[in-house]
């Protein structure tokens, strides 16, 4: 099927290319979207994952309009908030940020909400918003500093990675695994097929 439309991911995130790449997708492009991710005012953490997911599809999709060889295609976007309560923690770059959030996060419950949208070149945005709920062990100050001192955190919606070495303060996690390290995968997968995109095409050869 050499007429599939191409597939653009709008993020830089080195963890949602690995989980497309997952499920056996490649990227014909990496755009990332540049738009304000401040809140708005009283917006919930769960609106402002969609918001943002779509805005990012958006805005990568008025750029693959404006270029010849990216028109037809489809763009994939994903944002990622982490919340306690209706309160979205950052993406921490600072380590005050980080031990902020690690300190609301230990020993209690938390939601991550990823919303992913697609847009296709008819302009249409599809997307879907998961909700999964995670707890961590109640963390020592030593755990927290350990944690800081290994910058892993830096960027991290919530300050951490749960791929990675805060795998470690995870009790109990209901709902998308995926979806808390950047990208819903069943989601994604249902989305793209919507939008006509060839999402087993690969399979065959992934296989071999």
């Amino acid at each position: 099927m050499t007429n599939a439309p191409q597939l653009i991911l709008a993020s830089a995130s080195p963890r949602r290319l690995a989980l497309l790449q997952q499920i056996g997708l490649e990227p014909d492009h990496l755009l990332p979207a540049d738009i304000d991710e401040t809140p708005k005012k009283h917006e919930t953490p769960r609106s402002l994952a969609l918001r943002l997911a779509r805005a990012k599809a958006e805005a990568v999709r008025q750029m693959a309009d404006a270029s010849e060889t990216m028109q037809d295609s489809v763009v994939l976007a994903a944002d990622t908030v982490v919340a306690v309560g209706r309160r979205a923690l950052p993406k921490a770059e600072l380590t005050d940020q980080a031990l902020m959030c690690l300190s609301l996060l230990s020993g209690r419950g938390h939601r991550v909400f990823t919303g992913v949208a697609v847009a296709e070149a008819n302009g249409k945005v599809r997307s879907k918003l998961v909700e999964t709920r995670v707890r961590f062990k109640r963390l020592t100050r030593k755990d927290m500093d350990d944690y800081i001192s290994s910058g892993e955190w830096r960027g991290k919606a919530g300050g951490y990675a749960i791929q990675g070495l805060a795998g470690s303060f995870v009790v109990k996690l209901v709902g998308s695994y995926p979806a808390v390290v950047g990208l819903p995968l069943v989601e994604t997968a249902n989305l793209l097929s919507s939008a006509g995109y060839p999402v087993h095409q690969g399979w065959a050869t992934a296989a071999a």
